[in-house]
């Protein structure tokens, strides 16, 4: 069985191929691509068999990675990151360098600044952000854990984590959305 390192280089490759991988974050399994791929945002709808009108997330490895993906953060933003207790992804307004395709009709773009080990570690290796999109097909019920994943996803995918399979998935983050005045709105929690 590979390590970690050798795993996160394998995804690396994936990600630059513009190709689907599947894997662990501190939330649940989930599908993702390099977030500036047009052409891999686009597999990941069809493979979940979603409207691409449906929003995406992706994922960030730390406030410096954020800042280079979202024009302007509001002040209200740091402090929601630093005081949550579970993952929370924030809709920003005018993301930038992140393909159009991901983002939102009313120019906005949720992100989650990601803190389970594997995913930080890619996400930080890969120096770009990655989407997150839960491992099901639309419309059907979000896998607990990776052996619930069905077939047509795994056969889907360019690559599969082949780590922390038997961990049972966390419940899906929060999303909070903010408008540049700061204004704040709970999403899901």
């Amino acid at each position: 069985m590979k390590d970690q390192k050798e795993t996160i280089q394998d995804c690396i490759q994936t990600l630059k191929r513009g190709g689907l991988i599947l894997y662990p974050t501190d939330t649940v399994w989930g599908i993702g691509c390099d977030a500036t791929n047009a052409e891999a945002i686009d597999k990941i709808y069809e493979l979940k068999q979603r409207a691409n009108d449906k929003s995406l997330i992706c994922l960030v490895s730390d406030f410096k990675m954020l800042n280079q993906y979202v024009e302007e953060i509001p002040e209200v933003a740091y402090d929601i990151l630093k005081y949550a207790d579970k993952p929370t992804t924030i809709i920003y307004q005018n993301p930038i360098r992140i393909s159009t395709n991901l983002i939102a009709e009313d120019d906005t773009l949720g992100i989650r600044v990601v803190n389970d080990i594997f995913a930080k570690e890619l996400v930080k290796k890969y120096k770009k952000p990655i989407v997150s999109t839960s491992a099901n097909i639309s419309g059907q019920k979000t896998p607990a854990n990776f052996y619930e994943i069905s077939e047509e996803i795994l056969k889907g995918v360019d690559y599969v984590v082949n780590l922390h399979q038997s961990n049972k998935n966390k419940k899906p983050s929060t999303i909070i959305k903010l408008d540049l005045d700061g204004k704040v709105e709970v999403i899901r929690k």
